[in-house]
């Protein structure tokens, strides 16, 4: 009881379309049983942080799409953005959430069935770059290297799960590129230009992240 109550405060902190998409969305999931959306999807807090660090982006780049809540609330958040995104596995799951907004907001997001590494032709002068994807640290570190000449300057890059003591290698990842940003709750903000990636593999010297104290499992479905 007191999980669900938290968990309305926190959608009440999105911004008014997302919230209905995402009270829907949870409706839907449960009629459904879609057990994996509900148990994996981004929680209401942590995608109201998200959406306000990619307040203000044309071009959005996810990489992990699983069942699309994150890429149709990015897409909700951002009239005029165009999301594109990326995840080699298609969930079926994925078009009943797309059928609960209007087509119009369907038509700006791109999806692409192949790793987030691989795609970087499908978009340039990237705003806000969303790596949420194997959360492993070589293909995390793989993924910003491939992504990071597409970025505008001063470009956000967000990485999911950051401190999760299930996934190390999102953190691993962060301290073998050298990036110097900032913790908020499970997410890691990096701001192209703030200071140089170090390459990957370079001796590392920082401490690791405190661990999340999320009582929620780590976001794997969007």
């Amino acid at each position: 009881m007191l999980g669900r109550l938290r968990e309305r405060r926190a959608t009440g902190r999105l911004p008014a379309p997302v919230r209905r998409f995402y009270r829907a969305a949870l409706a839907e999931a449960r009629a459904s049983e879609d057990t994996f959306s509900l148990r994996s999807v981004s929680r209401p807090g942590n995608l109201a942080e998200l959406l306000t660090l990619a307040r203000g982006a044309d071009t959005i780049v996810e990489l992990g799409t699983c069942t699309a809540w994150t890429s149709i609330a990015l897409a909700l958040n951002a009239p005029a953005a165009r999301v594109v995104t990326f995840d080699p596995v298609v969930h079926e799951q994925r078009e009943r959430y797309l059928a609960l907004v209007d087509p119009a907001v369907r038509a700006r997001i791109a999806f692409h069935a192949e790793p987030g590494a691989d795609g970087t032709d499908r978009a340039a002068d990237v705003d806000f770059l969303f790596i949420d994807s194997t959360h492993q640290r070589a293909p995390t570190v793989a993924e910003h290297q491939a992504w990071r000449p597409r970025l505008r300057p001063g470009a956000t890059v967000v990485f999911d799960d950051y401190g999760h003591p299930d996934y190390p290698g999102v953190a691993q990842a962060v301290a073998d590129l050298g990036l110097d940003g900032e913790q908020i709750g499970s997410l890691y903000v990096w701001r192209a230009g703030t200071a140089p990636a170090r390459d990957a593999g370079a001796p590392v010297s920082s401490s690791p992240p405190p661990a999340s104290t999320a009582s929620t499992p780590p976001s794997d479905a969007r």
